[in-house]
């Protein structure tokens, strides 16, 4: 099933950008966010959770999760596009999302408690993110019986949603997928990850809040945000600046993934300042989406498309698929960051060079699955 959601995420994510202009931006978000990205996460959680817990790997049910998330995102999705047939798709959506959130985060929880011994810390950046994720579901449930704060509650749910779910979500993959991508561990990765959540929770936190009612409270959540961020980038540049600034493999663009995020907190706690006048125009949204979104799901399918399709001991066909897609994978990742930075100072450009660098990635990884199948089967080695 991942597999099948990898693609399915890179479609939405195509699709909404190409669309753009047709369906519009509400409609565009949530059909990256809600359609792509949600259900890839919460597929890609159950496979990481047995893994951080050291227990046995999902049963078939858990499955339903993913599914259950894409009908909700699928809702909210037509909601926008159609609001006057489906006028409560968005709250009916947000009600089937926020069960599959919290189901997932149950579950999670009872894999901590059955386990023995400390579960890998990473662990507790997941269990975050769905908290996050199932808080910003209830803020738009809650603006159907709060109206007079509704645009309040949705700039909450936006922050807590890309920020606090996706935000945390890659952050905590990040810092085992990087060290797994360059064949390299990285020992103080543990007790960093430790240290960093609590301050990406405040941020997160804070920058919500300040989105949603008091502007200064944002630019503080800024600044606490990109504690965790310069921590992280500071130990990979002195440990894996080889493999970052390499011109092909997955690195390049999990690092542009951190550095987008940066980029696109930065401008949002900024333009909600009031003596910053030079970002009101600015695009936050546009900047995670194409500096952020972009390389963090390309880089991530890079590395473990092929662990998706063939479980189990890899071997050659993995190697030399993972190479297929990694190949130019540095250009794209410099192409994802200048479109990320160009779409979130409001630049319509930067959001075109981010679909024509995701389409290149997607025809790549045509030809190189194309290519594989012809690769005879070989034993793992």
């Amino acid at each position: 099933m991942l597999p099948a959601l990898v693609f399915l995420a890179l479609a939405a994510f195509a699709a909404a950008l190409l669309g753009s202009s047709q369906i519009g931006r509400a409609a565009v978000v949530h059909l990256m966010l809600a359609v792509g990205a949600m259900p890839l996460i919460f597929g890609a959680m159950s496979h990481f959770i047995p893994v951080l817990t050291r227990t046995r790997t999902a049963t078939a049910g858990l499955l339903g999760i993913p599914v259950l998330a894409l009908a909700g995102g699928a809702l909210a999705v037509g909601s926008f596009i159609y609001p006057d047939i489906m006028m409560r798709g968005q709250f009916a959506g947000a009600l089937l999302a926020a069960i599959a959130a919290s189901a997932l985060l149950v579950w999670s929880r009872r894999r901590r408690a059955g386990m023995l011994g400390r579960p890998h810390p990473c662990l507790a950046w997941y269990e975050t993110a769905l908290a996050c994720l199932v808080l910003a579901l209830v803020a738009i449930l809650a603006s159907v019986f709060w109206p007079q704060q509704a645009m309040a509650l949705r700039r909450l749910h936006l922050h807590l949603n890309t920020l606090g779910f996706v935000g945390l979500t890659a952050l905590g993959t990040l810092g085992v997928l990087l060290p797994t991508v360059t064949n390299r561990p990285d020992p103080e990765a543990a007790q960093r990850m430790r240290r960093d959540l609590p301050w990406a929770i405040a941020g997160t936190l804070l920058i919500a809040v300040g989105a949603a009612w008091i502007g200064p409270l944002a630019g503080v959540g800024g600044v606490i945000w990109a504690v965790p961020l310069l921590r992280m980038g500071a130990g990979w540049l002195w440990r894996y600046r080889t493999e970052i600034f390499a011109r092909h493999g997955a690195a390049p663009l999990l690092a542009t993934a951190v550095v987008g995020l940066g980029f696109s907190a930065a401008v949002g706690a900024m333009s909600l300042l009031p003596v910053t006048a030079a970002f009101q125009s600015a695009a936050p949204v546009w900047a995670f989406v194409a500096g952020f979104m972009l390389p963090l799901v390309s880089g991530a399918a890079s590395q473990l498309l092929p662990v998706w399709l063939r479980p189990g001991v890899q071997g050659t066909w993995h190697a030399r698929l993972r190479d297929m897609l990694g190949r130019h994978a540095g250009v794209r990742a410099v192409l994802f960051l200048i479109g990320g930075v160009a779409a979130g100072m409001g630049q319509d450009w930067g959001l075109l060079l981010g679909v024509a660098t995701l389409l290149w990635f997607i025809l790549q990884t045509v030809a190189a699955l194309s290519r594989a199948r012809n690769i005879h089967k070989e034993k793992p080695s």
